[in-house]
Protein backbone atom coordinates (compact mmCIF):
# COMPACT_ATOMS: atom_id res chain seq x y z
CA UNK A 1 0.00 0.00 0.00
CA UNK A 2 2.66 2.07 1.01
CA UNK A 3 4.08 1.96 -2.82
CA UNK A 4 1.43 2.58 -4.21
CA UNK A 5 1.39 6.19 -2.54
CA UNK A 6 4.89 6.69 -3.01
CA UNK A 7 4.81 7.34 -6.47
CA UNK A 8 1.87 9.66 -6.37
CA UNK A 9 3.22 11.71 -3.13
CA UNK A 10 6.28 12.46 -5.44
CA UNK A 11 4.87 13.05 -8.64
CA UNK A 12 2.28 15.68 -6.64
CA UNK A 13 5.28 17.47 -4.39
CA UNK A 14 8.43 16.72 -6.70
CA UNK A 15 7.22 17.02 -10.31
CA UNK A 16 4.04 19.14 -9.75
CA UNK A 17 4.37 21.56 -7.16
CA UNK A 18 8.46 21.93 -6.65
CA UNK A 19 8.52 21.89 -10.42
CA UNK A 20 6.03 24.81 -10.83
CA UNK A 21 7.04 28.01 -11.88
CA UNK A 22 5.43 29.79 -9.51
CA UNK A 23 7.51 27.77 -6.81
CA UNK A 24 10.80 29.78 -5.84
CA UNK A 25 14.15 27.73 -6.19
CA UNK A 26 14.32 27.95 -2.26
CA UNK A 27 10.81 26.09 -1.74
CA UNK A 28 11.55 23.84 -4.46
CA UNK A 29 15.26 22.87 -3.00
CA UNK A 30 13.67 22.31 0.11
CA UNK A 31 10.58 20.53 -1.28
CA UNK A 32 13.45 18.24 -2.89
CA UNK A 33 14.76 17.76 0.22
CA UNK A 34 11.92 17.08 2.38
CA UNK A 35 11.00 13.76 -0.61
CA UNK A 36 14.76 12.38 0.94
CA UNK A 37 16.99 13.41 -1.91
CA UNK A 38 20.71 14.77 -1.59
CA UNK A 39 20.48 18.35 -2.56
CA UNK A 40 22.69 21.10 -1.68
CA UNK A 41 22.36 22.97 -4.48
CA UNK A 42 20.03 26.28 -4.17
CA UNK A 43 19.69 27.08 -8.07
CA UNK A 44 17.39 24.90 -9.52
CA UNK A 45 14.98 26.27 -11.96
CA UNK A 46 11.27 24.85 -13.06
CA UNK A 47 9.88 22.18 -14.94
CA UNK A 48 12.36 20.06 -14.27
CA UNK A 49 11.32 16.38 -13.26
CA UNK A 50 12.70 13.57 -11.20
CA UNK A 51 12.49 10.03 -11.50
CA UNK A 52 13.39 8.74 -8.36
CA UNK A 53 15.25 10.17 -5.29
CA UNK A 54 18.42 8.86 -5.53
CA UNK A 55 19.80 11.93 -7.18
CA UNK A 56 22.49 13.84 -5.52
CA UNK A 57 23.25 17.75 -6.49
CA UNK A 58 26.51 19.37 -4.49
CA UNK A 59 26.51 22.70 -3.40
CA UNK A 60 26.58 26.15 -6.12
CA UNK A 61 25.35 23.93 -8.98
CA UNK A 62 23.03 25.19 -11.41
CA UNK A 63 20.06 23.41 -13.00
CA UNK A 64 18.22 25.34 -16.00
CA UNK A 65 14.49 24.26 -16.97
CA UNK A 66 13.37 20.88 -18.20
CA UNK A 67 15.82 18.60 -16.92
CA UNK A 68 15.15 15.24 -16.46
CA UNK A 69 16.80 12.75 -13.75
CA UNK A 70 16.05 8.92 -12.76
CA UNK A 71 18.62 7.92 -10.67
CA UNK A 72 20.84 6.77 -9.13
CA UNK A 73 23.20 10.56 -10.27
CA UNK A 74 25.96 11.94 -8.40
CA UNK A 75 26.65 15.35 -9.44
CA UNK A 76 29.59 17.61 -8.08
CA UNK A 77 29.73 21.12 -6.64
CA UNK A 78 30.18 24.33 -9.28
CA UNK A 79 28.49 22.49 -11.99
CA UNK A 80 26.73 24.07 -14.86
CA UNK A 81 23.26 21.94 -16.26
CA UNK A 82 21.56 23.73 -19.35
CA UNK A 83 18.14 23.14 -20.57
CA UNK A 84 16.84 20.05 -21.08
CA UNK A 85 19.69 18.09 -19.67
CA UNK A 86 18.48 14.28 -20.02
CA UNK A 87 20.16 11.96 -17.06
CA UNK A 88 18.71 8.38 -17.09
CA UNK A 89 21.47 5.50 -15.41
CA UNK A 90 18.85 2.11 -15.80
CA UNK A 91 19.41 0.66 -19.14
CA UNK A 92 17.56 -2.99 -20.14
CA UNK A 93 19.48 -5.86 -20.79
CA UNK A 94 19.12 -7.20 -23.93
CA UNK A 95 16.36 -10.21 -23.78
CA UNK A 96 15.12 -12.70 -25.93
CA UNK A 97 13.35 -12.82 -29.36
CA UNK A 98 9.99 -12.80 -27.31
CA UNK A 99 10.88 -9.86 -25.67
CA UNK A 100 14.18 -7.77 -26.66
CA UNK A 101 13.68 -5.01 -23.67
CA UNK A 102 14.71 -7.35 -21.21
CA UNK A 103 15.32 -6.89 -17.39
CA UNK A 104 16.44 -3.10 -16.16
CA UNK A 105 19.96 -2.63 -14.39
CA UNK A 106 20.78 0.49 -13.10
CA UNK A 107 24.11 2.07 -13.08
CA UNK A 108 25.30 5.27 -11.54
CA UNK A 109 25.84 8.45 -13.35
CA UNK A 110 28.80 10.59 -12.05
CA UNK A 111 29.19 14.67 -12.91
CA UNK A 112 32.27 15.77 -11.31
CA UNK A 113 32.98 19.36 -10.02
CA UNK A 114 32.62 22.55 -11.82
CA UNK A 115 31.32 20.68 -15.00
CA UNK A 116 29.39 22.66 -17.66
CA UNK A 117 26.71 20.45 -19.63
CA UNK A 118 25.37 22.28 -22.87
CA UNK A 119 21.67 22.20 -23.35
CA UNK A 120 19.85 19.16 -24.85
CA UNK A 121 22.67 16.63 -23.61
CA UNK A 122 21.55 12.84 -22.67
CA UNK A 123 23.85 11.37 -20.68
CA UNK A 124 23.84 7.02 -20.49
CA UNK A 125 23.59 5.15 -17.72
CA UNK A 126 27.47 4.03 -15.91
CA UNK A 127 29.12 7.12 -17.60
CA UNK A 128 31.02 9.20 -15.42
CA UNK A 129 32.30 13.06 -16.70
CA UNK A 130 35.50 14.59 -14.94
CA UNK A 131 36.02 17.22 -12.84
CA UNK A 132 36.48 20.77 -15.28
CA UNK A 133 34.75 19.00 -18.35
CA UNK A 134 32.59 21.19 -20.49
CA UNK A 135 29.74 18.98 -22.69
CA UNK A 136 28.61 20.54 -25.75
CA UNK A 137 24.87 21.18 -26.40
CA UNK A 138 23.24 18.44 -28.06
CA UNK A 139 25.92 15.83 -27.42
CA UNK A 140 24.73 12.11 -26.07
CA UNK A 141 27.42 11.09 -23.62
CA UNK A 142 27.80 7.18 -23.56
CA UNK A 143 31.15 6.45 -22.46
CA UNK A 144 33.31 8.43 -19.19
CA UNK A 145 34.38 11.64 -20.11
CA UNK A 146 38.43 12.41 -18.68
CA UNK A 147 38.57 15.39 -16.63
CA UNK A 148 39.24 19.09 -18.73
CA UNK A 149 38.18 18.20 -21.92
CA UNK A 150 35.72 19.65 -24.55
CA UNK A 151 33.37 16.80 -25.17
CA UNK A 152 30.43 17.19 -27.98
CA UNK A 153 29.03 15.11 -30.39
CA UNK A 154 26.38 12.06 -31.38
CA UNK A 155 28.17 10.28 -29.90
CA UNK A 156 29.95 12.62 -27.81
CA UNK A 157 34.39 12.68 -28.49
CA UNK A 158 36.74 14.54 -26.70
CA UNK A 159 37.46 17.98 -29.21
CA UNK A 160 40.06 20.15 -26.89
CA UNK A 161 42.30 19.70 -23.93
CA UNK A 162 40.98 23.00 -21.37
CA UNK A 163 43.33 24.32 -19.35
CA UNK A 164 43.82 23.26 -15.48
CA UNK A 165 43.97 26.52 -14.07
Amino acid sequence: MIQKLQRPIRDLLVNYIAASVLTTRGIRCRLYRLYGMNIKAWKINSKCYFINKQVEIGENTFVNCGCTFEGPIKIGSNCQLGYDVLMVSPEHIIGGPDRRAGNVVSKLISVGNGVWIGAKVFIMPGVTIGDGCIIGAGAVVNRDCEPNGLYAGVPARRIKDLPME
